[in-house]
């Protein structure tokens, strides 16, 4: 097939490449001129595993274009995915003015019926409001929900092998049309689940509100476990062994951060004041996974007293997760930021995402391509994200190099007794605390 997508970000680029790879023609347009010439070159402008050799690829192969020239691109679709940013706002709101932007585009550009596929997360509601900017469209033009649920650093692979497709479309033809077009991926036997716009918009918004829950669950679980004496772990493992609850999303750590789960749950709770439904839950969700994003901030301001002045902190990981330099929301960047107004000196690490750090933090953080180059004098050792490179670092040389011998761990890598046996103040999720024997 013949398919166009509209924006190159994370979701469009992934999705173009990936369709690509199945044998459908594909181009990807772009308002940045730079962009585009870089795409072209190969060049990915954020880490994804996988996507670069897989643009390289299929650009060689002549299956994938980028363009500015969007007329042309929609001209010659006959499916054309939006995938534009859809900013929000300070309510939780989105902003669809380069969705609609977008669809206005496509409405003058049309030279045949096609399919509109929208693939940016989008408010409930959307397709709708599409189906008026469309009207007087010289050509059939059938408006699609299909929401993506792609992870960031394993995006490829839930793509080529999704666990499900969702498809909101009342059309017959359109429901035929995306089945061909999904059909290489879906041969292991996953759905295709095709419903209303409507219950596909909102399903988004559900399952990423779901597991933030999850989330938000288990972190205040922990630090309930911290106050009344209890370990986090063991009381996962009773848990977990549910079949009716299961272990995923269900990681006492620092908080969830990302482009996705943060969105997602405030659009949901807009969308409950909009129609004067407050969402409780969600709201709390929320609320919860702020509180935490403070905790390791405030383990440390204990440990030392509340004498922060003039220290140094080694931080080992900036992302918001492993396998990708996204740093949006990321717990790593309330901590530093909490501890840089305290006038602490921040000497950082991450595998990927040092460059992001670089224009995110400018010259107020000193970045490192070495994690052990981080500890050097440092008063203490503070972890963000489970790379598995900190996964069995070298215990010996962090007891010489730190100056201090306090480690705390966001994500809880280390069995805290070993540590503590090693000489190390431990301060992890969801147990007491050494020496202070509280949260």
């Amino acid at each position: 097939m013949k398919v166009t997508v509209l924006g190159t970000g994370y979701v469009g680029l992934v999705a173009g490449a990936c369709f690509s790879d199945s044998g459908n023609h594909v181009t990807c347009v772009d308002v940045d001129n730079d962009k585009v010439e870089r795409l072209r070159q190969g060049h990915v402008p954020f880490y994804e595993p996988g996507l670069e050799d897989l643009v390289a690829r299929n650009t060689k192969a002549g299956r994938l274009l980028f363009t500015t020239d969007s007329k042309q691109a929609i001209a010659e679709a006959q499916i054309v995915f939006v995938a534009v940013g859809t900013p929000q706002g300070d309510d939780g709101s989105s902003n669809l003015s380069y969705v609609l932007e977008a669809v206005r585009t496509v409405r003058d550009s049309v030279t045949r019926g096609i399919l509109l596929v929208m693939k940016s997360t989008v408010p409930v509601g959307t397709a709708d409001r599409v189906r008026q900017e469309i009207q007087g469209s010289k050509y059939p033009i059938e408006v699609i929900s299909n929401p993506e649920f792609l992870k960031e650093g394993a995006a490829i692979n839930d793509f080529l092998r999704p666990e499900r497709v969702v498809i909101g479309t009342d059309s017959l033809e359109a429901r035929a049309m995306m089945a061909d077009l999904y059909a290489p991926y879906v041969r292991n036997g996953s759905p295709i689940l095709f419903m209303s716009n409507r219950s596909a918009e909102l399903t988004k918004y559900a399952a990423n509100t779901f597991l933030a829950m999850k989330i938000s669950f288990i972190n205040e679980m922990a630090v309930l476990s911290e106050r009344v004496g209890a370990n986090i772990h063991d009381v996962r493992k009773g848990i977990i062994t549910d079949s009716r609850i299961g272990s995923k999303f269900l990681y006492p750590g620092c908080g969830y951060g990302g482009s996705c789960f943060p969105k997602d749950v405030l659009a949901l709770i807009h969308l409950g004041r909009e129609i004067e439904m407050p969402l409780r839950l969600f709201e709390e969700v929320h609320a919860v996974n702020e509180r935490q994003k403070q905790l390791l901030y405030e383990k440390i301001d204990r440990h030392f007293g509340g004498s922060l002045e003039g220290k140094t902190i080694a931080v080992w990981g900036l992302s918001f997760k492993p396998e990708t330099d996204d740093m949006r929301e990321a717990p790593a960047v309330t901590l530093i930021n909490a501890l840089l107004e305290k006038k602490v000196k921040i000497r950082a690490y991450d595998p990927i995402a040092n460059k992001e750090a670089r224009r995110i933090f400018e010259n107020k953080v000193e970045l490192f391509e070495d994690a052990y180059e981080t500890t050097r004098s440092a008063d203490a050792l503070a972890i963000l994200t489970e790379w598995n490179e900190f996964r069995s670092p070298d215990f010996d040389t962090l007891r010489r190099d730190l100056k201090g011998s306090a480690i705390f761990d966001g994500r809880n890598l280390y069995n805290p007794e070993s540590l503590e046996g090693m000489g190390f103040s431990y301060y992890c999720i969801g147990k007491r605390d050494p020496i202070l024997g509280q949260s």
